[in-house]
């Protein structure tokens, strides 16, 4: 006998208004769904959480790109002329750009819409600009749940653009089915700038401004398929390949979108791409018990009230940091 299944939160009027105007497609309550989403008000969590139940079951459907890469290599460019060409096959696309905030004001230039001109005028396309808010990995905290919504608004792809910094590159990984990263022709001319964790990462590497140096070119390429047959790859069925395009001359786009294509049957097939997203998914769920942990954590009276004082202690050198972090987590017994 099955236990008891707990009831979908139940929609008002305003609420529904949303889900019915994001299924229909329309931009205006998309966006007013994702503001609420990215909403630290209590009550508007709420509201966020009973509208993403009702979207759930029309989720899933969309292609999801991750695209990450140290700052210039030419992501915003490369992403807008994806974003046109995957257009021009009759697909919808969505673009997921998170901006990095700054750490003294928390504010954010979110100019992705102003380096992707064509592609935000074009109505197949959704651009969604969002402050990384000092998230970890540099990945706005509610993309997760941005992502969801713009399926359910029936988006074919959905591209996740990170800032290409510190941990972002796993952020992304851990929330796209397919990770992309982006090299400048010059990458492979030094072994040793070539982060081993972040080529573990990849599923596909790109050589973008492959038109400025055809030899660094063509000499990264190689580097860069060297150091990738030095790593284990993630799956048996995939060995991740180096190809080189040009995003301003709108040269390899195709073939890059081929080489997804053919990334998604080939995982599909082994059962890959399914069980990746079920993790993911599981991996997700983990992290916001984390999150909600700690909130919970540094808001208990007595936490709230010992633990300037036990960091100064710290700080000082007069408690070791396990003797002062157990005195505080003794509270919550």
């Amino acid at each position: 006998m099955n236990g008891p299944q707990a009831l979908p939160p139940q929609l008002d009027a305003a609420d529904q208004a949303l889900v019915d105007g994001v299924r229909a497609r329309q931009l205006r309550p998309l966006a007013k769904t994702i503001t609420l989403i990215e909403s630290q008000r209590t009550d508007h969590q709420a509201r966020a959480h009973a509208v993403l139940e009702a979207l759930l079951p029309h989720t899933g459907g969309a292609m999801r790109v991750g695209i990450s890469g140290v700052p210039g290599v030419g992501k915003s460019t490369f992403i807008e002329a994806l974003g046109l060409y995957l257009i021009e096959q009759g697909l919808r696309v969505a673009v997921l750009a998170v901006d990095p905030s700054s750490s003294l004001t928390g504010g954010s230039i979110l100019g992705d819409k102003t380096r992707m001109e064509l592609l935000s005028q074009n109505p197949a396309a959704f651009i969604r600009p969002s402050p990384s808010a000092g998230s970890l990995g540099g990945v706005a905290e509610k993309t997760r749940e941005t992502m969801l919504v713009c399926e359910a608004a029936g988006f074919d792809v959905i591209i996740v653009e990170t800032v290409g910094v510190g941990q972002s590159e796993t952020a992304v990984a851990n929330m796209t089915d397919i990770f992309c990263l982006l090299q400048l022709p010059n990458a492979g001319d030094d072994l040793q700038g070539i982060k081993k964790g972040i080529m573990e990462l990849a599923d596909l590497v790109v050589v973008n401004k492959a038109d400025i140096d055809v030899a660094a070119t063509t000499r990264a390429q190689a580097q860069l398929k060297t150091a990738l047959h030095m790593l284990r790859p993630a799956s048996p069925n995939w060995s991740p390949p180096v190809l080189t395009l040009s995003a301003l001359r709108k040269q390899g786009i195709a073939d890059f979108w081929r080489t997804v294509c053919d990334y998604r049957a080939t995982m599909s097939k082994s059962g890959e791409f399914d069980a990746k997203r079920r993790h993911q998914a599981l991996a997700w769920m983990w992290d916001l018990i984390d999150a909600g942990l700690r909130a919970r954590f540094r808001s208990h009276p007595q936490v709230r009230s010992e633990l300037p004082e036990l960091a100064e202690a710290v700080e000082r050198g007069e408690t070791t940091p396990s003797a002062a972090a157990l005195r505080l987590l003794h509270h919550l017994n």
